[in-house]
């Protein structure tokens, strides 16, 4: 696992010529407070003294094991605590630390010469800023740019120390290292290969329904190519449950009333009084025009019509309309554009599963960092009842003073009944990325309920063909040889066992194996992942609305349009939005629900292998054919690069218990 360089204080101070004369007070190190990619094999230079940077210095809870306990207890449904949640203010009272303690942070801050941003009524943390030079002073520690993953990025190059009279009040430090620069959302496009573009378009043929439209067979205006017979089933990859004369075509795009279909969702519940907070970076200047517009295509209401629920933005200063490029002080590369998408798949998702919920959108002002802080202000202010997180790091290699204060944040959100949900990652088990197995995190976080994937068909009538697990290869086809080619793994659900976190009781007899060959900790008895699943493969995804700018030899036009979109950043929104119809059935808030599910497996359909695939057409430009067009196929239930991962009956680390047979 991680290794750690610890390197004393002074041999820093010496390297860094900043030799302290006096006699230095006493300190305290925060142990593994260095990120584990800041070793010397990517050191580059030294950082620049004069780059200024944000952090937040986290404050741990008051009696931390009671904490932890209650959250246990209030979400285990054979505890007589069960459902007997805490408000904010009573959580505060209770564990929250205190004004005096927060005090004694701000002051030792402000000493240092930082300048002090905010502090949450939780007083979890203290947020400042400051330069490079000024941290390197106040933490003890040098600071140095490092090559990692591609991107130069900035981090201490040692564990961070603190005073020791602040040893027992501050826990961890967010943010002075750029980690969040690897941070991605687990949104995939149908052609992901493509070069980036603002707009985007499917390209037909492109079925209603599972099996309507195949390859070899007339499609006017698009055939040929391919001539009869079409293209061929891969091998291994034959399964054939309709008895299809050829590989069919890629669907325009699931809707609800399809994904309803499958999972046997009535429409005898809404989500009327419940609440679902989506957590996002960024805000798309027309996502409340492009939600009401792709509603009144879906035949559902809109938001604010009657039994449309509401709509509410939470939005930092400055948030709408930043541009792509580099970020202010030395941050990576900002992307709202990309972000945009990601909140449209959100709220549309939440919002055709439960069209009377109430949604609040909170975004943070950057992808590359402060997500953090959304979750906690979306916890200490109660904005709702499930909280839906599309997004994740690809591995685990965060240091622990990033982990520890976000799961405090997280058993928060479970002592007051708040559900939160998280992505299970886009790249399988990441051995494709990484050449190990790994989980992402916060997804292995054993106080989160973790969505993977699912790729699924339907019927004309909305019934489910069948479904299987989200593991897929690309085949380019020659379109006159009509030989298709296999070129690589292109994507899959994430999963697998935890290396930092044990295996939670929750999860005891469910048939989660110890972490395998292939992990950094062969043997070792990890929390498991994901825990359940639904739709998630671009090739049978959701279809979307957005506003977005179309740009081709054809010229240049912004409009609303439709396209399909997948990713397991796809089927964390929809368990969000059915969850809200649990919700309203059961009368109140499930709360942490992995007990619950865990305890009550025959709420959900068990996943199995069908190993089959479809056919595609992309356009060359990602928007129109006025560049040309390409064939692919690409396969169902395909783990040839995530060798760790399986579908299979009971638990599987791609489905986890499976997918929802009705409203749990």
């Amino acid at each position: 696992m991680k290794k750690i360089l610890a390197v004393s204080l002074i041999f820093f101070s010496v390297a860094l010529g900043i030799i302290a004369l006096a006699a230095p007070s006493p300190r305290s190190t925060l142990k593994g407070s260095k990120p584990s990619w800041a070793k010397p094999g990517n050191y580059l230079t030294g950082a620049n003294a004069s780059t200024q940077l944000g952090f937040r210095v986290y404050l741990g809870w008051n009696n931390a094991a009671g904490a932890e306990a209650l959250a246990r207890a209030v979400s285990d449904p054979r505890s007589k605590s069960y459902r007997h949640y805490l408000t904010p203010a009573q959580f505060r009272q209770q564990f929250a630390p205190t004004g005096d303690q927060v005090a004694q942070v701000q002051s030792w801050l402000t000493s240092q010469g930082f300048t002090l941003v905010y502090t949450p009524k939780n007083n979890h943390y203290v947020s400042a800023q400051g330069t490079i030079a000024q941290a390197q002073s106040a933490f003890g520690v040098g600071f140095g740019n490092y090559k990692v993953n591609g991107l130069t990025v900035y981090s201490p190059s040692g564990d961070v120390s603190i005073p020791s009279s602040l040893a027992g009040v501050i826990s961890d430090v967010i943010g002075l290292d750029q980690g969040y620069a690897f941070l991605h959302t687990d949104l995939v496009k149908d052609n992901p290969n493509a070069a980036p573009s603002p707009g985007f378009r499917n390209s037909p043929p492109l079925s209603a329904y599972y099996g309507q439209l195949l390859t070899g067979i007339a499609v006017p205006p698009y055939t040929p190519p391919p001539a009869a017979p079409g293209y061929s089933f891969p091998t291994g990859f034959t399964a054939n449950p309709l008895g299809l004369a050829s590989v069919p075509w890629t669907i325009k795009g699931h809707t609800p009333a399809d994904v309803k279909g499958a999972y046997g969702i009535s429409s005898s519940y809404d989500g009327t009084g419940q609440t679902v907070a989506i957590i996002d970076a960024y805000a798309s200047p027309t996502i409340l025009q492009d939600a009401n517009q792709w509603s009144t295509n879906r035949g559902i209401p809109q938001f604010g019509a009657a039994g449309g629920g509401t709509f509410t933005q939470v939005v930092a200063p400055g948030t709408f309309n930043k541009k792509e490029g580099p970020a202010p002080h030395g941050f990576p590369v900002q992307d709202p554009q990309g972000w945009y998408g990601e909140e449209t798949l959100d709220v549309e998702s939440v919002h055709g599963m439960a069209p009377n919920a109430n949604v609040v959108f909170v975004s943070a002002p950057n992808n590359y960092q402060d997500l953090d802080a959304a979750m906690n202000h979306v916890v200490d202010q109660h904005l709702a009842q499930i909280v839906s997180n599309s997004y994740g790091f690809p591995t685990e290699f965060l240091h622990p003073g990033f982990v520890k204060p976000v799961n405090d944040t997280l058993m928060q959100g479970a002592i007051e009944g708040i559900g939160i949900y998280f992505s299970s990652g886009d790249a399988g088990d990441e051995t494709i990325n990484f050449g190990f197995a790994t989980t992402d995190f916060p997804a292995s976080s054993p106080w989160v309920t973790t969505v993977g994937g699912t790729s699924l068909a339907v019927d004309a009538s909305h019934n489910l063909v069948f479904e299987t697990g989200w593991g897929v290869s690309t085949y380019p086809c020659n379109t006159n040889t009509l030989v298709c080619t296999r070129a690589g793994f292109s994507g899959g659900g994430g999963g697998g066992v935890s290396c930092i976190f044990s295996q939670p009781s929750y999860q005891s007899g469910a048939g989660v194996p110890a972490a395998s060959a292939g992990t950094l900790c062969n043997g070792f008895v990890g929390r498991g992942v994901p825990d359940i699943a639904a739709l998630a493969d671009a090739q049978t995804g959701y279809l979307v609305g957005q506003t977005q700018t179309f740009q081709s030899c054809n010229g240049t036009v912004v409009k609303y349009d439709e396209y399909r979109l997948g990713g397991t950043s796809l089927a964390c929104p929809i368990v969000a939005g059915i969850m809200a119809l649990s919700d309203q059935k059961a009368g109140s808030p499930h709360g942490f629900a992995n007990p619950f599910f865990y305890e009550n497996p025959g709420k959900f359909r068990d996943i199995g292998p069908v190993n089959t695939a479809v056919a595609r057409r992309n356009f060359k430009n990602s928007v129109d054919d006025c560049n040309g067009t390409s064939d692919f196929l690409r396969t169902f239930n395909d783990y040839s690069e995530s060798p760790t991962q399986s579908t299979g009956p009971g638990w599987d680390d791609v489905t986890g218990l499976g997918v929802f047979n009705g409203i749990p």
